[in-house]
C-alpha cells in the first residue's frame, strides 16, 4: 500500500511538472528568494530614518519653498532648526516620523529583496558570477519599479504630513487636507481625492528610480573591483570601512546625478499643489526660480543621506553576510 501511494504521488508530481511549466518556473523563482534580504533592508530603513527624519523634514521644506505659499520661510539650516524648535517645538522636528519610517523600512525591505531575488536569477544562483553594469541597472531599475508601486502612498503621506505647518497668521484652515495622523491622512486623502490622490508624484517618482538604479549599479560595481583588484572572489565579504566608503560614494554620484526629480514629486505631493503636472512643475520652477530652483533643499539633503545610505547598507550588509 504505501508503495502504491509513493509511486501515485510521484505520477501526479510528474503530470503537475509536464502540464505548468510556468507553475514550476515560479516555483524556481520562490526558492530563490532570500527573506534575509527583506528584513535587512527593513531593519536598515527603520533605524536610519528614526535618527535623521528631523533632515528629511527640512529637505521637503525647502524643496516645496516657490515663495508663494502661507508658510513661514527658512533663511537656512541653522534657522529652519531654530524656527521649528520655537514655533512647533521638539515635536515638529518629527512630523511625518510615522509613515517615514513605516515607508523607509518596507521601501527599504521589497527593494532589497526584489534587487537580490533578480539579481540571483541572472547569476543563476551563483554568487560569484560577475554581472556587467548594464545587468546591476536593469535588476535596480527593475527593483525600483516595483517597489515603488508599493510605497507611493506611503510617502504621499509623509510629504503630507512634514508640510503641515502653515504660518501662525494663517487662520484658514482646510479641514479637508488637515490631518490629524498617518491613518487620518490616507482616510481624507481618499475621500477627498480618490485613490489617485495617493499616487500624486508617481510620474517623477519613475523617474526617481534612476537614482536608485545608479546607486545600486556604482555600489556593486565598486564592490567588484575592489574584490578583483585584491584577487578576491567578487562575493568576499569586505570591513565596516570598506561598505561605508562604497555605499557613501555610490549615493553621493546618485545624489547629484538625479537630485531635481525629488523637488518635482515634492511639489506635487504638497496639499497646496498648483502644478498641472510634473512638465508643468518642471516649466515654472525653471521660469521663477531657475536651475538653481530644482536643487532647493540639496544641502540638508547630502546632510541626512549621507550617513542615512552608510547606515542602511552597513546594517544590511551585516545581517546578509553574518
Amino acid at each position: 500500500m504505501d508503495s502504491g501511494l509513493s509511486e501515485e504521488s510521484e505520477e501526479d508530481k510528474n503530470m503537475v511538472s509536464a502540464s505548468s511549466p510556468s507553475f514550476t518556473g515560479l516555483l524556481s523563482t520562490f526558492r530563490t528568494v532570500k527573506y534575509e534580504h527583506l528584513v535587512a533592508g527593513i531593519s536598515g530603513g527603520v533605524v536610519s530614518t528614526l535618527i535623521l527624519h528631523p533632515l528629511d523634514l527640512l529637505k521637503i521644506r525647502f524643496a516645496v519653498d516657490d515663495g508663494s505659499s502661507n508658510r513661514a520661510p527658512y533663511k537656512g539650516v541653522k534657522s529652519a532648526f531654530a524656527t521649528i524648535i520655537k514655533t512647533e517645538g521638539m515635536s515638529g522636528l518629527y512630523r511625518g516620523v510615522t509613515p517615514n519610517t513605516v515607508g523607509a523600512g518596507s521601501a527599504w525591505g521589497f527593494y532589497f529583496l526584489f534587487y537580490q531575488t533578480i539579481k540571483t536569477e541572472k547569476q543563476e544562483g551563483n554568487s560569484r558570477t560577475q554581472l556587467t553594469p548594464t545587468d546591476h541597472l536593469v535588476a535596480a531599475t527593475e527593483a525600483g519599479i516595483l517597489t515603488l508601486a508599493l510605497t507611493n502612498p506611503i510617502w504621499v503621506v509623509k510629504t503630507r504630513l512634514c508640510l503641515q505647518y502653515e504660518n501662525k497668521l494663517n487662520t484658514k484652515v482646510d479641514t479637508t487636507r488637515h490631518y490629524t495622523g498617518m491613518v487620518d491622512a490616507f482616510r481624507k486623502i481618499i475621500k477627498y481625492e480618490g485613490v489617485k490622490g495617493l499616487y500624486k508624484g508617481f510620474t517623477p517618482g519613475l523617474f526617481g528610480v534612476s537614482h536608485g538604479a545608479v546607486q545600486f549599479m556604482a555600489y556593486e560595481e565598486l564592490k567588484c573591483k575592489y574584490n578583483q583588484y585584491r584577487k578576491q572572489p567578487i562575493d568576499t565579504k569586505l570591513s565596516t570601512t570598506e561598505y561605508l566608503l562604497f555605499a557613501a560614494i555610490s549615493k553621493f554620484f546618485a545624489a547629484v546625478s538625479t537630485y531635481p526629480y525629488q523637488v518635482i514629486r515634492a511639489r506635487l505631493q504638497d496639499a497646496n499643489c498648483t502644478y498641472s503636472g510634473a512638465t508643468d512643475c518642471i516649466r515654472q520652477t525653471v521660469k521663477k526660480e531657475g536651475i538653481s530652483g530644482l536643487y532647493k533643499g540639496m544641502t540638508p539633503y547630502l546632510v541626512h543621506v549621507m550617513p542615512n545610505i552608510c547606515l542602511v547598507f552597513l546594517i544590511y550588509e551585516k545581517i546578509t553576510n553574518g
